[in-house]
């Protein structure tokens, strides 16, 4: 068996203010760092962790490396699981965004649209699944292992979605928190979503 644990990266200061995508330059804030810490010891006092996997982004590797550090192992970075393609939307405060018809469109049909000179949800539903079939490669022939896989909120909503046989229109049913983790189950008989939006911090 192979678990997988979804962990959304800990709070930055541009949380829940800025759509800041894959600028660069956003780390974690002391909070941040502190969910990660106690994330970090709290995950390897339930698991044997045998491999991180990271988004590229800086806040996801903060909190990646400090699972990892906690189980004594490096971080591996994967782009499939980086953060959404927001295009020109990126950078832009949600109170601009929340005037602009497009993206009150997106957000009720992210199926069928996407954000301007962006990627769709179905293009970031299919590199994440692609990246964690990597992850399953490698481990497959191992009896037992568990990995632990720093991306973001929306990529990890859609993840869940696809193994839950939802729509991505319902992206908005499932709540991803701030250093959060929701679990995944490989098996003989196929994945199970076995917990979602754990806080252990």
């Amino acid at each position: 068996m192979i678990r997988i644990l979804l962990i959304r990266h800990g709070v930055t200061d541009l949380l829940g203010h800025v759509l800041y995508g894959r600028m660069p330059g956003i780390y974690l804030n002391a909070e941040g760092f502190r969910q990660a810490d106690r994330l970090g010891s709290m995950l390897n006092s339930r698991y044997k962790i045998d491999e991180v996997v990271s988004s590229p982004l800086d806040r996801a590797t903060q909190t990646a490396q400090r699972v990892a550090a906690a189980a004594g192992i490096a971080v591996e970075i994967d782009p499939g699981i980086t953060e959404i393609d927001f295009g020109s939307w990126m950078g832009k405060s949600f109170q601009e965004l929340n005037r602009l018809a497009n993206w009150t469109h997106y957000n009720r049909n992210r199926s069928t649209s996407s954000p301007p000179d962006g990627e769709s949800m179905l293009q970031v539903q299919a590199r994440a699944w692609q990246a964690l079939e990597r992850v399953i490669h490698r481990r497959e022939l191992l009896a037992e292992s568990t990995v632990a896989v720093v991306s973001h909120g929306d990529v990890i909503r859609c993840t869940l979605l696809f193994l839950l046989g939802m729509s991505i229109d319902h992206i908005y049913r499932i709540e991803i928190a701030p250093a959060s983790v929701s679990e995944i189950l490989l098996g003989a008989n196929g994945p199970v979503v076995n917990t979602i939006n754990e806080c252990l911090h």
